[in-house]
């Protein structure tokens, strides 16, 4: 029997390409979505990997949708907290809503999502836990306060919780992607990728969302068992820790 992977956000974008490289990889992939109903029927048509929709930032319904995928499909060995949202304003004109409702999803979704499995996980004696974060977690960014908050500290819940589940074969990393080419970042004005953007990305272009999703299949792997606590920067030399 294949191992089970959920990938929250796992119907549109970056949150995709992770669940198609999961399944190729041999897993049976589930994929959670919070909004997009007629994304995540067209996904699953095409991928047959099933979804579930709920929002990662409501702790009640995370531990409800588990439950139901564990019975369902299989006890989870793999999780992608993948979920995000963009709530952007500069901060003299943030509002405490535009505030909430990211750090909820974006740090808090993690919480509430990793709970639930993290104690079957250490009873089995295996797990992946894999964070997407942010290059904006990492150097911040203007206009994005509550995103660059939660990004980093998805960073510092990772550390911390690698240490916990080292010894019960869990591994716990993040990866902080630059900018991909994904249909929110292709929606930004030409003008303004071609002479703002890319010029600042060393490697001369976007990063493909198949980059991120190849390095999840590693580290979900057993070739990673040693890996733990890390954070891979995957921005084209955009930024470097």
């Amino acid at each position: 029997m294949s191992k089970v992977a959920l990938v929250t956000g796992g119907s549109r974008g970056i949150g995709a390409a992770i669940s198609k490289a999961l399944q190729e990889a041999g897993y049976t992939v589930v994929a959670t979505y919070a909004g997009n109903d007629e994304a995540a029927k067209s996904f699953t048509e095409e991928t047959g990997i099933k979804t579930y929709k709920w929002s990662v930032a409501d702790y009640d319904a995370c531990a409800e949708g588990i439950k139901r995928i564990e019975d369902e499909v299989g006890p989870i060995a793999v999780l992608v907290n993948n979920a995000g949202i963009t709530r952007d304003a500069m901060f003299h004109k943030m509002t405490p809503q535009q505030w909430k409702e990211v750090i909820d999803t974006n740090l808090t979704g993690l919480f509430n999502m990793t709970h639930p499995v993290w104690s079957g996980m250490r009873d089995r004696k295996f797990g992946r836990i894999i964070n997407i974060s942010s290059i904006n977690g990492q150097k911040g960014q203007a206009g994005q306060a509550n995103y660059s908050a939660a990004k980093a500290g998805d960073l510092g819940f990772t550390k911390a919780l690698a240490q916990e589940g080292a010894r019960a074969g869990i591994t716990v990393n993040a990866i902080c992607p630059g900018y991909i080419a994904t249909e929110m970042v292709k929606a930004i004005d030409e003008k303004v990728l071609s002479e703002r953007i890319i010029p600042q990305i060393p490697v001369g272009r976007l990063g493909e969302p198949e980059e991120i999703a190849r390095t999840v299949v590693f580290l979900a792997s057993d070739d990673a068992g040693f890996i733990t606590g890390s954070t891979i920067s995957a921005n084209g030399g955009q930024f470097f820790v």
